[in-house]
């Protein structure tokens, strides 16, 4: 398995496994839990996407969303948006904290984001998203990075086209997910169109889409032939999946995280987000972080159901210690907390 290291301008990503930048997921919190469950296999994290609009209106909630832990770097911070000069002020305060890169949506497919004119509906208007790009590249002296979908959907595929824009606007690294925005989630990501993507620009370019495991891992870089991965989802269930597709790359045995080393991780993710969240967000985070990671637990079904009717973190994680003590007696759960 190859995607030992890349560059990014002046940045060293090394492994090339990038944490995917996940809105409502991918917070300091997560980041670093993340960054302590796979170490130094995380070659590069990314921020959720953060609104030009609330950036430069001094919007305090979105101002937040910028705080980042020193032990995170290398940190790319994402943004969206599509005004030209909001957006290049935008990109000037992510530099502004000092942050590695600064990464660009071009690929979420959310409704509320391309109603306005941001994400994947920026691959409908490749000639204003150019304009973009190079005003934006002006603003900065970190490397500036792109994230974007196969195209709009089946009839307007244009991730190659694009990308070779984007490469001349002075991009410094395009991440390719192989799905349309009309796809959203669903199917299956083209691992080969993203390899023509790679084929057909000089920058690196890093695969994304369903890489869930070390088989997919392996499998997508060998049918792609791409620079490096773009995990989202299969951190979001197992955030020591860096380290396992590192160790099979060097041929090391990869063993699956114990139940105990998955509880430990979940109380280590309260500590995390209480650093960041007040108590209400903080228990809401961690019930959706744990739902996730207890999947395929013994019993995990009526775990999952207990969890869904907890009001705070202290009783979250009551009812992991039961667990823990008693395994065998998941199905009581729901009913002591609800």
């Amino acid at each position: 398995m190859e995607a030992a290291s890349l560059r990014i301008g002046t940045v060293d990503i090394a492994p090339a496994l990038v944490l995917a930048p996940m809105s409502g997921v991918t917070d300091m919190a997560f980041r670093r839990l993340v960054r302590e469950c796979s170490g130094d296999a995380v070659g590069l994290v990314v921020s959720e996407f953060i609104s030009i609009e609330g950036l430069t209106r001094n919007d305090l909630k979105t101002h937040r969303m910028l705080r980042y832990d020193a032990s995170e770097r290398p940190i790319a911070i994402q943004i969206f948006g599509s005004d030209l000069d909001r957006m290049a002020e935008a990109a000037a305060l992510v530099q502004a904290t000092g942050v590695d890169i600064v990464d660009i949506n071009c690929g979420c497919p959310a409704p509320k984001v391309v109603r306005k004119g941001g994400g994947a509906e920026l691959l409908r208007r490749v000639s204003h998203l150019e304009r973009l790009l190079r005003q934006v590249r002006r603003e900065l002296s970190v490397p500036l990075t792109l994230k974007i979908r196969a195209g709009w959907d089946d009839d307007s595929i244009n991730c190659v086209e694009v990308a070779q824009m984007a490469e001349a606007a002075g991009v410094e690294l395009v991440a390719v997910h192989g799905r349309t925005r009309m796809q959203l989630y669903h199917g299956a990501s083209d691992w080969d169109l993203i390899g023509e993507v790679k084929r057909a620009v000089d920058i690196p370019v890093l695969g994304s889409g369903d890489v869930v495991s070390v088989a997919t891992a392996r499998e997508r870089l060998r049918r792609s032939g791409v620079d490096g991965l773009l995990i989202g989802r299969g951190a979001m269930t197992n955030p020591w999946l860096f380290r396992q597709i590192v160790a099979d790359r060097v041929g090391e045995a990869v063993a699956p995280p114990t139940v105990a080393q998955r509880l430990g991780a979940l109380r280590r993710y309260r500590e995390l987000l209480d650093e960041v969240y007040p108590t209400k967000a903080t228990a809401a985070r961690l019930r959706g972080m744990t739902c996730r990671t207890v999947k395929g637990f013994p019993g995990s079904a009526h775990l999952r159901e207990a969890v869904t009717h907890t009001r705070t973190a202290d009783e979250l994680l009551d009812v992991l210690d039961q667990f823990e003590r008693h395994p065998h007696v998941t199905s009581r759960l729901a009913g002591a907390v609800a």
